[in-house]
């Protein structure tokens, strides 16, 4: 049976992906890989890596690609698209470096409305430093650093990451909210993002719901049914700001 061919954007000499079994950062990529090729627009594109299991994507791509300062992506991707506007510039990290250490710059980033695309893999946990708490770990979820449970009490509540993009973005925005479990809609949701930045309206956010068994030390069902069940129940798929442009096009 012949192997398929892979995507234009994709590097065919260092496959399999360094990730471990069941993490959902592959197929957030094979989602983003898809849309780059779909929008043909490979050329164009630099990608941008954040330090943690996101580092791993440094060589995945055959595309410009720079990996940056945990939690520094953003601005370095933001000055990219600045000094070269023709550029097409995407930002990818897990939630640590999204919403923990480069929190300041993704909230100062989406207030300014930079014209780029921000991509933020949420597993609930640092996965790469062996799984301790992150803002957004569940209520009750056991890590390193919580291992009888977050208490929601004493930590407070997921962090809303892609509610509090959409809140304080200008018009011309982009945020929506995707999972591994439906890679479809994140595939749509990525190419919309990617369109946003290109059509020049403004930021552009997607958070993805991803997979970690190795520290949630689960089986594929229990990966599935966190992924599906648990974390669904917090974070709710779908888009959550669109440009009123769009909106217009959209009904017309």
């Amino acid at each position: 049976m012949p192997v398929p061919a892979m995507p234009k954007s994709w590097r065919v000499d260092n496959k399999p992906h360094k990730f471990c079994p069941g993490c959902g950062h592959g197929l957030v990529l094979k989602c983003l890989g898809k849309a780059i090729d779909e929008l043909e627009i490979q050329s164009r594109v630099v990608y941008g890596c954040d330090i943690g299991c996101s580092l791993l994507s440094w060589d995945l791509f055959n595309l410009d690609t720079v990996q940056t300062h945990h939690g520094r992506t953003t601005p370095v991707m933001a000055g990219m698209k600045r000094a070269r506007p023709e550029l097409i510039c995407i930002a990818y990290m897990g939630d640590g470096g999204g919403y923990s250490i480069g929190v300041q710059h993704l909230v100062g980033a989406a207030m300014r409305n930079e014209k780029i695309t921000v991509i933020v893999a949420n597993n609930t946990q640092y996965a790469m430093t062996g799984g301790q708490m992150a803002p957004t770990t569940l209520p009750g979820q056991k890590t390193e650093t919580s291992p009888y449970g977050r208490d929601a009490e004493t930590t407070g509540l997921p962090f809303q990451g892609a509610e509090m993009i959409a809140a304080i973005a200008p018009e011309g925005a982009y945020v929506a909210r995707g999972s591994v479990s439906h890679l479809a809609q994140l595939t749509r949701f990525l190419k919309k993002a990617l369109r946003n930045q290109i059509d020049g309206h403004g930021f552009s956010f997607v958070e993805a719901l991803s997979a970690c068994p190795t520290n949630w030390r689960t089986d594929a069902a229990g990966t599935w049914e966190f992924v599906e069940k648990d974390m669904a129940e917090h974070f709710k798929r779908g888009e959550i700001k669109i440009p009123e442009k769009r909106e217009a096009a959209a009904d017309a």
